[in-house]
């Protein structure tokens, strides 16, 4: 036998691009639908806030099962949060939804996405429209000092089937009172819920809100107007749709990263 042939054999080496092992630090449920959870962050990977990334775990296969998240933390947290579903018969989710502290989740390098500053141009007010998990992208945005430098003020609407989804975004905009970061600013941040299949003071689709004109109603603010208003949506794909229909009647012009404007959605979904 060579002393080539005595040699184990070597694992072939990991692509400069595949995915960092990442430990899980905590979890919490809040529903049989959603939880949220933190994991470390490689003291390399940089994102804004707003942007999403790909997440997931081993296959049975060997070969990662990866979906975009977006990234729940701001871009100057130490860990990285996120908020998800569970999916009963999701590929990814209905193994995500099981992690403890001190598993390893996947994490891809680089971020993405167009729910970020760069993609609108200067406004008075910035509109979060969000459905579910969809407040994920939010969650980073109302934290990051730089929203409220460049805007006035800051309304984040989140709806919902049930009450207890609400959880998650009640939690975050009330620890943000005292923040150490954002806490002054805590008097220009609204905070708008809205629940579809329980009893609860606003029981209208976000939609609705805005064609009857009750959201401005309630918040004594004007219409939308493209002048001062800009818009980020995140949430279901018919949310999208019909949110993107409603802010292009009131005038506002899509953006992109390259071609900054009035309002910007989020297509990356997880499953």
């Amino acid at each position: 036998m060579t002393e080539a042939a005595d040699k184990p054999a070597e694992k072939p080496a990991k692509s400069p691009n595949a995915p960092t092992e990442e430990t899980v630090l905590s979890v919490k449920h809040y529903t049989d639908r959603m939880f949220s959870f933190r994991i470390t962050r490689p003291s390399a990977f940089r994102f804004r806030s707003g942007e999403f990334v790909m997440i997931g775990l081993e296959g049975a296969n060997g070969k990662p099962l990866l979906r975009a998240y977006s990234i729940a933390s701001p871009s100057w947290d130490e860990e990285l949060e996120f908020f998800s579903i569970k999916a009963p018969d999701g590929p990814l989710t209905s193994k995500l939804q099981l992690i403890r502290p001190g598993d390893k989740v996947l994490l891809g390098r680089k971020s993405t996405g167009t729910l970020v500053h760069d993609a609108l141009t200067p406004g008075k007010r910035l509109y979060c429209f969000s459905t579910g998990t969809g407040l994920a992208p939010f969650a980073s945005v109302i934290r990051d000092p730089e929203t409220y430098e460049r805007f006035e003020q800051v309304i984040v609407t989140h709806t919902c089937r049930e009450v207890g989804e609400l959880k998650y975004g009640q939690e975050l905009v009330e620890s943000l009172r005292d923040d150490p970061l954002v806490g002054e600013y805590f008097g220009r941040l609204v905070h708008y819920t809205t629940v579809t299949r329980e009893p609860w003071p606003n029981q209208d689709r976000i939609t609705t809100c805005i064609e009857k004109g009750t959201l401005f109603a309630d918040l004594e603010v004007p219409p939308l107007d493209p002048a001062v208003d800009r818009v980020m949506v995140c949430g279901s794909m018919d949310m999208i749709n019909d949110i993107k229909a409603l802010v292009e009647k009131a005038g506002l012009k899509e953006g992109s990263n390259a071609h900054p404007a009035e309002f910007v959605i989020e297509k990356a979904f997880v499953g």
